[in-house]
């Protein structure tokens, strides 16, 4: 892949080792050099195998001091919480009418999507093209609940579900290159702890292989795995 000037620039400034906590969040804001605000990702590389169910690592946090991106959600609700979901600050609320807007028009222009229980046989209709998406509504998620409004609201304030890929890995945003560091560092051990919780305890051996910040537009600045196992 042909890279940038700017990245190749940036590359440049960072060493191939791994940094301490506050060294990588150090460096990643020190490797802004655009105008517009880039996103923070972590990048977990795990040794587990996503093939198997008790090693399908995910889970949901909130994170302190949220994305900083503006969360689109949809609420999928029978009539009697609509109005709770709207009240609560939905993007778009309905029921069956936006289920028949996603299998017909394919409309995806939402970022969670949250159900009531009830909805759930429904939206069964198009499993298969917001499973793929990471969209589809899930327990486990907290996106299945009658509890609507806490939900919306926990959701656009910053709550956020990562899950482990095919290949072992989970890419998720710790918020904005306009954070502070510290808003930075104590979204990114939020994060570092649930994931370290969520060992599945049929692996063996090490748990965590690699782990990376990096900026939209940045090279990636490896972090120390056995300080953040202590973090």
């Amino acid at each position: 892949m042909k890279r940038s000037k700017r990245y190749l620039e940036a590359l440049k400034k960072v060493e191939e080792k791994a940094y301490s906590i506050d060294e990588s969040v150090e460096k990643i804001v020190s490797l802004k050099s655009v105008k517009f605000d880039e996103t923070v990702e972590a990048t977990y590389v795990l040794n587990v195998d996503p093939r198997q169910a008790d090693q399908n690592v995910r889970g949901v946090i909130s994170l302190p001091h949220g994305t900083g991106k503006k969360v689109r959600v949809l609420v999928f609700a029978s009539a009697d919480k609509m109005q709770e979901a709207k009240d609560a600050g939905a993007d778009y609320v309905g029921g069956e009418d936006l289920v028949n807007k996603i299998e017909k028009e394919n409309f995806l222009d939402f970022d969670v999507a949250i159900a009531t229980t009830d909805m759930m046989r429904v939206i069964g209709r198009v499993a298969k093209i917001l499973g793929p998406r990471k969209l589809m509504p899930s327990p486990k998620a907290g996106t299945v609940t009658m509890d609507i409004g806490d939900a919306v609201k926990e959701f656009k304030a910053g709550k956020i579900e990562y899950r482990v890929d095919k290949t072992g890995v989970i890419h998720t945003v710790v918020g904005k290159s306009s954070f502070t560091k510290d808003q930075i560092k104590e979204n990114f051990l939020v994060l570092n702890s649930s994931i370290v919780k969520s060992r599945p305890a049929s692996v063996k051996g090490q748990y965590i292989k690699k782990v990376f910040l990096s900026l939209t537009m940045s090279p990636s600045v490896r972090v120390n795995v056995q300080e953040l196992l202590k973090a």
